[in-house]
């Protein structure tokens, strides 16, 4: 029997649909972008209690919500009551844009027109453009202007990199790339503004609402282009960290900073970040007694060393299973992981490479201290946002002590990490794109073990099994996507999104792994292999009657 649903036949489901995600989040899909953006205008004007953020794309909104507050048929009521209203009739600040077109697609685009190169030009000055939404990147904008007449498809093959400030076209938008990254649109010319820049409030500088007017830099008088220098993030001096905690003596791979990441920046095109098992980071944070989001260290799968240049309390909790520590004077101690273990001034405390698992957390209590990016201390490696990764001879401050906490009482973990070649079993919703899929690819996603190929990262897990045919062929337009998307690209093979994943993406997306399966996917490792389970059968939400045509 299939697992795909039959769709709705009446007029008003190709206007409203509602596709399943997993608790805490539910896609709306509608007619075109005038519709999504009608709908957004409508519920953020609706403020409902409990709404993380709305990610508005092309065709969807992405909802994500504390369900403890609001439930999704609150949403989809409010949903069915403000869709077809229109647009609110409000101006957004406009923003000029200076461009030097002389980008490498600026003929290729002409001839997919049938226009001159000189026409292309007139059409992109003369058009308002609006920034529908953001996505890809910190500061990447979708620019929509309906009467340009530029609509051409994105590049057959992707340049494995675009510099920053190039100006491009794809499908019905415009864009401009923040920064040098891989990148499929077609380039017409370039801007030496900054679309990101941590030094300005707020970074981006093209956030949904603007209006955006492009200007032809070869017709104003004295123009240059000159890219300014890039604001660099404050960086402490070694005098400033006399008083630092502790002194990192080696690791095998770089360690980063995490927090419980950036939630509500989809405005500006940054997606949550965070550790990538939260509740193994929330635990060493207890068992210390810090606060449960303070930032702590999330250690790669190989040693890590480290002195104590003071009394402190530490706690290891995730995939290391001991910590060892050698006194300047005595014997070495061994701790099991998972409980607070006090230092002294001198002591050398190494941690193993772990045997199960790819992520250990290392919490110092009181945190630490260092410099906040956008309100959170998360590495994003994927956005190149947060602290620089800790390296040999970093030193780490200490931030203030918890007053009111106290250092909490050893617990065991309530799950066994994998190992390689080991099974993993995660539960997942499937959609929002489950019905892209045929009823065999479906029954293989399901029925088959997917093997975590080396090509694992915060990003994301490349799986490799049988290849997943599609049943609706074309190009999906950009949507939102979650932590524990599993998005299936042109060649078949499924990617697990982890915590750094983009924003929205152009492929669809079978399943999600559910939100109590999320910590155990971030940890993993090459080798191992993935069974998921569907908690229920794939099933759109029924639209609501009378929804606009």
């Amino acid at each position: 029997m299939s697992l795909l649903p039959v769709l709705p036949t009446e007029p008003a489901a190709a206007s409203l649909r509602f596709l399943p995600m997993r608790d805490g989040a539910l896609m709306i899909e509608l007619a075109d972008l005038a519709e999504t953006l009608a709908l957004f205008d409508g519920l953020q004007a609706a403020n409902l209690p409990g709404i993380i953020e709305i990610i508005p794309a092309a065709r969807t909104l992405l909802l994500r919500f504390d369900p403890s507050l609001l439930r999704a048929s609150d949403i989809e009521r409010e949903a069915c009551a403000r869709a077809g209203q229109g647009r609110k009739s409000h101006a957004g600040v406009l923003v000029e844009i200076s461009v030097l077109y002389d980008g490498e697609d600026l003929a290729e685009v002409a001839d997919l027109i049938g226009i001159s190169p000189e026409e292309v030009i007139h059409r992109h000055t003369q058009a308002e453009y609006t920034v529908a939404f953001t996505g890809f990147a910190p500061g990447f904008a979708y620019l929509s202007a309906g009467d340009a007449g530029l609509n051409v498809p994105r590049r057959t093959s992707p340049r494995t990199l675009v510099p920053a400030g190039a100006v491009g076209l794809a499908g019905e938008f415009s864009g401009i790339y923040p920064k040098a990254s891989p990148g499929g649109w077609q380039l017409i010319g370039r801007t030496p503004l900054a679309m990101f820049d941590l030094a300005r409030e707020p970074a981006a500088l093209l956030t949904p609402g603007a209006r955006v007017k492009f200007r032809d830099m070869a017709k104003e008088p004295g123009a240059s282009f000159v890219v300014p220098a890039a604001a660099r993030e404050r960086v402490r001096s070694v005098q400033e960290l006399r008083q630092a905690t502790l002194e990192v003596l080696s690791t095998g791979l770089p360690v980063l900073v995490q927090d419980l990441g950036r939630p509500g920046l989809a405005g500006q095109g940054i997606s949550q970040s965070g550790a990538a098992d939260r509740g193994s980071l929330k635990a060493a944070n207890r068992l210390v007694g810090n606060r449960p989001d303070a930032p702590a260290l999330e250690l790669a799968p190989t040693e890590f060393r480290f002195k104590a240049l003071k009394r402190a309390v530490i706690a290891l909790t995730g995939a290391a299973e001991r910590i060892e520590i050698v006194p300047e004077n005595g014997a070495k101690r061994v701790f099991e992981a998972n409980r607070p273990v006090a230092l002294e001034r001198g002591d050398v405390v190494r941690i193993s490479a772990p045997q199960r698992g790819m992520r250990s957390y290392l919490a110092l209590r009181g945190g630490l201290d260092v410099p906040l990016v956008l309100g959170s201390a998360a590495s994003d490696t994927l956005a190149q946002l947060g602290p620089e990764p800790v390296v040999a001879g970093v030193r780490l401050c200490a931030g203030p002590l918890p007053r009111e906490a106290v250092a909490d009482a050893p617990y065991l973990p309530a799950t066994v990490l994998p190992a390689a070649g080991e099974v993993v079993a995660l539960e997942v919703v499937l959609g929002p794109r489950t019905d892209w899929f045929t009823d065999a690819a479906l029954a293989d996603f399901l029925g088959q073990d997917w093997e975590v190929t080396a090509l694992a990262s915060r990003v994301g897990l490349r799986l490799a099994g049988p290849e997943l045919t599609r049943a609706t062929g074309g190009e999906l337009p950009s949507e939102g996507t979650l932590r524990g998307a599993i998005q299936v690209p042109a060649n078949g093979q499924p990617v697990l999104f982890l915590a750094d994943h983009p924003l929205t993406g152009g492929y669809p997306v079978i399943a999600n792994v559910v939100s109590h399966h999320l910590d155990l996917a971030g940890q993993i490792p090459p080798g191992a292999r993935i069974r998921f389970a569907a908690a229920r059968t794939f099933k759109d939400i029924k639209p609501c009657s009378g929804a606009p045509t």
